[in-house]
């Protein structure tokens, strides 16, 4: 017999951690899996010591193409297999798209569109049978073209299309699947980007805690797409109010002027 768990990518730092968390605390056990194992094992610790089910820990880069392979290889181990999946693993890079590095933008690609559609792809089977869910981490950036960060945006606009897709597939067959669409969240996620804070991270910024908590109360809740914060939430809306050349010319203007 197997032991259900929540799989989390990207549980390092920021909203996966938190993410670990609230999962933790409400009876999941979890699997963390991202590159840096010394902070996942203190995450570990740290979740085992509050009284919670001890964490599976499996360090990967899940920008490796046998990424995956090796997740599930350690779940089988483990004797374990997944009824949830949170993609959350993901970054991005602020500049124009000619002007960044090829490379670092197709590793861009392979972490935040591929890495999460073969995981999906890999696991959905055992979350069919055991009627769990899928929540995958997405930004409110998906809802918007993206000049100055161009292919981030992007990936986050497949991120929501699948997710959405997704729902309409597998809701039929008891399966829960959420995005998250959080905006500017106080993480190494800006520093990573070269990104420096601006007017939106003083009004708009949405604690990672507040956003993991949002995150898994919209997935128990059967909920298609979750936008943490009040002004967040208004985006799609004021979208349908503008031409789109006036959203372009306005988040160009926007995005490159919060490069560091």
């Amino acid at each position: 017999m197997t032991s259900p768990v929540t799989l989390i990518t990207g549980a390092s730092s920021g909203i996966g951690a938190e993410l670990a968390r609230v999962f933790s605390a409400h009876g999941h056990r979890v699997v963390l899996v991202a590159r840096r194992a010394d902070r996942l094992e203190a995450l570990a610790a740290d979740i085992a010591a509050s009284g919670r089910m001890s964490p599976i820990v499996v360090p990967c880069d899940l920008g490796a193409r046998d990424a995956a392979d090796r997740i599930a290889a350690a779940l089988a181990a483990e004797n374990v297999e997944v009824k949830y999946l949170v993609n959350n693993a993901g970054y991005g890079l602020s500049g124009r798209a000619a002007e960044l590095d090829r490379a670092d933008q197709l590793a861009m690609i392979d972490l935040n569109v591929r890495a999460l559609t073969d995981l999906t792809l890999r696991f959905v089977s055992s979350v069919i049978r055991l009627r769990g869910g899928i929540l995958n981490v997405g930004s409110i950036g998906g809802f918007l073209p993206g000049p100055g960060m161009a292919v981030y945006y992007a990936s986050k606009a497949f991120v929501l299309s699948f997710s959405e897709a997704l729902r309409g597939e597998l809701g039929p067959l008891g399966v829960r699947v959420t995005v998250i669409c959080p905006g500017p969240v106080p993480s190494g996620f800006q520093a990573r980007a070269g990104l420096k804070p601006g007017f939106d991270s003083a009004i708009l910024n949405v604690s990672a805690k507040d956003v993991a908590a949002d995150g898994y109360r919209a997935l128990m809740a059967n909920k298609r797409s979750v936008l943490p914060g009040l002004g967040i939430k208004a985006v799609p809306f004021l979208l349908r109010l503008f031409p789109r050349d006036f959203v372009l010319w306005g988040v160009a203007g926007f995005q490159m002027r919060r490069r560091l």
